[in-house]
């Protein structure tokens, strides 16, 4: 990608006059699109955006002085941002948008980094600069003046979008969403080039920061996509244009934004609404919110499943082995009854992670690929880092533990799967659960705190609840209701008081599962236990809301 491509994807009416550019544009390279000016390299473009906390203006000179090429920034944040703009290292160009008549860019060069009041050297010349074949004026730090610098990048996302052919595959749910890209994208891997998100972005600024980074030379890309509101996975599908779209489950995460669980599942179904005829619905059939978003596409359905006897690719014959990975039988619907097709043995942890292989499964077949390499691409995923529930090393008075970290996020159902897991580890005297509060559950708030506390009881030998206020107390109540001997169960207002606790309590051999939402930070928690020098064991499954 280079200057040229950026400035005709940004400003509409230059669209596809890349050509036309002075051959200097064109030989800009931008190396990357980034939100984060922390992230910035040599040669990316950072998109200043204003936010509740912060407004990315500020950083324009750190950005600068890590290597930047330029920066999308609002054009009515650079006269409040002068100071800023003014300690940029000289010499810096700001571009405006088209001139009225369409005859180019106006830009503003100061001189050796100084301005005078207004924009020097600003005009609408008869030669416009940008698409002057004589070349482009000597500067080094571009600014891109916009009227929103987000809506810019959507615009340039589009653009961009449009000038490569990748299958594109958008995955979204309430759980799950970034073991099963993870997934897709290492079996996809195994036979075309594969771009995927990275970590979990997955929102209105990173989904276009990924796709951005598609090259002619990408065959597919795995899209996470995540939702706050209803309309925000329309929007990620309007700018990735999914082929195939993936919903792994329908739950009660975001539940205090949107009300529902109805409205959660209205949302996840943007994604399929948007699939093309010629595309691809990969549905878990076992959650009958997902299956019936069948009604609300265009394109073919695949199902895939457990329980659901009619689901088109179905698991079998599962075996779980704790923290060493599950295996299972794949049953595949492709003349009108099941046959036994292939056997599965992944490095995913719990009966749970089977619906992340069988998403991954149903989309290799999807995308035509052979059954020996599906496997070999499961077989080989990484867990060293990107997916939730990470096993790492611990240390406490009393020895070695082995400790369960899934704090990224929490929800009832990522909660329930964690605890599945613990379930499979050591004997139950050798289980501890430490949890946080789950957030932004609305009117399921009670209900899913009381739900997970049950089932705390039925896999645990002892409880630490963290959190102040109702939520962990409920949790607490309901463990001892169901049979936990209330001595093992300890409820604490925060993480000072928690740690000391749990580092008595913790014995050798123990498993010790921590999990809350992000807002809680149990992450605090898991780093007092880790032995410092240990590397993570591995990562496994369990997704966040």
């Amino acid at each position: 990608m280079n200057l040229a491509h950026v400035i005709c994807g940004v400003y509409p009416a230059l669209a596809h006059q890349e050509a036309a550019c002075a051959p200097a544009w064109q030989h800009l390279t931008v190396t990357e699109v980034v939100a984060d000016s922390r992230e910035v390299g040599p040669g990316a473009l950072f998109v200043a955006l204003a936010g509740e906390r912060t407004d990315g203006h500020r950083f324009l000179a750190d950005a600068a002085a890590r290597g930047a090429r330029g920066a999308l920034v609002s054009a009515e944040a650079l006269t409040p941002h002068r100071a800023i703009l003014e300690s940029l290292p000289p010499p810096w160009v700001v571009v405006h948008g088209p001139a009225p008549d369409g005859s180019g860019l106006p830009i503003a060069c100061p001189d050796d980094g100084e301005q005078d009041d207004g924009e020097r050297h600003q005009g609408t010349p008869t030669t416009p600069p940008f698409l002057s074949s004589a070349g482009a004026p000597g500067f080094g730090f571009v600014l891109i003046a916009v009227d929103d610098p987000l809506k810019a990048l959507h615009r340039l996302t589009r653009y961009h979008r449009a000038t490569v052919t990748p299958t594109v595959v958008g995955i979204t749910g309430s759980v799950g969403k970034t073991s099963t890209k993870e997934a897709v994208a290492t079996v996809l891997g195994c036979q075309y080039r594969t771009l995927k998100s990275q970590r979990s972005f997955n929102s209105e600024v990173t989904v276009p920061t990924t796709l951005l980074q598609l090259r002619p030379s990408h065959q597919a890309a795995v899209i996470e996509m995540g939702m706050w509101a209803p309309g925000e996975i329309r929007l990620l599908a309007s700018l990735a244009r999914p082929h195939l779209g993936i919903v792994t489950n329908v739950g009660p995460s975001h539940l205090e934004r949107l009300g529902s669980i109805e409205a959660i599942a209205q949302a996840k179904a943007e994604l399929v609404e948007a699939l093309p005829p010629d595309g691809v619905a990969i549905l878990n059939a076992d959650d009958a919110r997902v299956a019936a978003m069948a009604g609300h596409t265009r394109a073919r359905v695949l199902t895939y499943g457990i329980t659901a006897p009619h689901a088109d690719v179905r698991a079998g014959e599962i075996e779980t082995n704790g923290l060493h990975g599950v295996s299972f039988r794949v049953y595949f619907r492709g003349s009108g009854s099941h046959d036994a097709v292939a056997s599965f043995k992944v490095p995913l942890v719990g009966r749970h992670s089977v619906y992340t292989a069988l998403a991954a499964i149903a989309t290799g077949l999807a995308m035509g690929m052979p059954w020996e390499k599906i496997a070999a691409g499961l077989g080989s995923l990484d867990l060293s880092s990107q997916v939730r529930l990470r096993v790492l090393p611990g240390s406490a008075r009393a020895g070695a533990c082995t400790i369960l970290d899934d704090t990224y996020n929490a929800s009832p159902m990522s909660s329930l799967a964690a605890l599945d897991v613990l379930a499979e580890c050591g004997s139950a005297d050798q289980r501890m659960v430490i949890l946080g509060d789950m957030l932004e559950l609305g009117g399921y708030e009670e209900e899913g705190h009381r739900m997970v506390g049950r089932r705390v009881a039925e896999v645990a030998h002892r409880l630490v609840g963290v959190g102040i206020g109702p939520r962990v107390r409920w949790i607490a109540e309901e463990a001892r209701r169901w049979g936990m001997d209330a001595h093992r169960v300890v409820v604490v207002e925060c993480h000072e008081q928690a740690i000391p606790i749990v580092r008595e309590l913790v014995r050798d051999g123990d498993y010790v599962l921590v999990k809350g939402s992000r807002g809680a930070a149990m992450e605090h928690i898991v780093a007092a236990l880790v032995a410092s020098t240990s590397p993570a064991i591995g990562d496994t499954q369990p997704g966040a809301p």
